[in-house]
């Protein structure tokens, strides 16, 4: 990818401080409010975007009609909005907004894994997707509970990178950067610490194995089980969804994943990313609209196989 110029880096931040900032100066529900029909609008006029999360929910639901995927469709665009709105009110919430926003409870299992990784500093590796609001189940974990540790890929402009990672860290979060940093991921890990991952982007087959997701084959991250296998972590899946009856966001995951330890470590991989991979997309089918559909996530395919895109 080409070097960004100066001028483009100040212009994109100066568009994304200009956005973030007037939303931010709003009240939180006319904010939330704008961000939601900021995204309807995309919906509407982003043909490119609304295309591929067509196309996508034709692959993961064949058998639903295209009404129904686009009212899913639509349902994302908005949720963006949502993400975009919330986002904007985050550098100014204190730990009781976020609390009186959220519904953190954690059941008994949880709680149990909480106590035993403060006892026998064993690691949790959180794998989470772009579903829901990504951005506030980080920071509610660091004002509710504790601070973590997420790895991420920098954004390509150094400026809205700082931007970002000021109210990521807020409470205390540590920002990992993604490339070249598995072995930071696996010490945290190894003493106890916890470690949020976003692992539903289409990889690189370097980067990534096939597993299924909705039945069909998907590259996806790999990364997240090597780091899980290395440090002996126990793999928690989870998001945090809106939830429109209660007006709060809640913290829902799938069941807790021991890696696969056979001792073939290519199979382990496979057989710890499926698991993951498995608990994610029954998170998403409870709430379609919520993930982030526009994601050509089938992109790469498996040799010999056709392009879907």
């Amino acid at each position: 990818m080409a070097k960004k110029s100066n001028f483009q880096v100040w212009l994109e931040y100066a568009l994304a401080r200009s956005v973030f900032g007037f939303l931010g100066m709003l009240p939180r529900g006319l904010a939330v409010s704008l961000g939601v029909a900021i995204g309807g609008l995309g919906f509407r006029l982003l043909g490119g975007l609304r295309r591929t999360a067509l196309k996508n929910l034709e692959i993961a639901f064949p058998e639903k009609s295209v009404e129904e995927r686009l009212k899913i469709a639509r349902g994302t665009f908005e949720n963006l909005g949502r993400v975009l709105g919330e986002a904007s009110q985050l550098p100014k919430s204190s730990v009781e907004d976020i609390a009186a926003i959220t519904e953190f409870e954690f059941d008994d299992e949880i709680k149990g894994l909480y106590r035993r990784v403060k006892a026998d500093k064993q690691g949790v590796l959180i794998v989470t997707a772009h579903m829901g609001n990504w951005e506030l189940f980080v920071l509610a974990f660091a004002a509710l509970y504790e601070p973590i540790s997420y790895l991420a890929r920098p954004i390509d402009n150094a400026r809205i990178e700082e931007m970002v990672t000021a109210f990521r860290t807020r409470f205390g979060n540590r920002p990992i950067n993604k490339s070249g940093s598995a072995m930071t991921a696996i010490a945290h890990l190894r003493e106890g610490g916890i470690l949020g991952i976003l692992a539903d982007v289409n990889a690189h087959p370097k980067e990534g194995v096939f597993v299924p997701f909705f039945g069909v084959d998907a590259c996806t991250p790999s990364g997240p089980a090597m780091i899980a296998l290395r440090s002996g972590a126990v793999i928690l899946p989870a998001v945090c969804v809106w939830d429109k009856d209660e007006r709060k966001f809640r913290f829902v995951r799938g069941r807790l994943i021991q890696p696969a330890d056979t001792g073939d470590r290519k199979a382990d991989i496979v057989t710890t990313t499926a698991e993951y991979t498995a608990e994610l997309e029954n998170i998403i089918r409870q709430y379609p609209g919520q993930w982030m559909w526009i994601h050509k996530r089938w992109k790469t395919r498996p040799k010999g196989e056709p392009e879907l895109y």
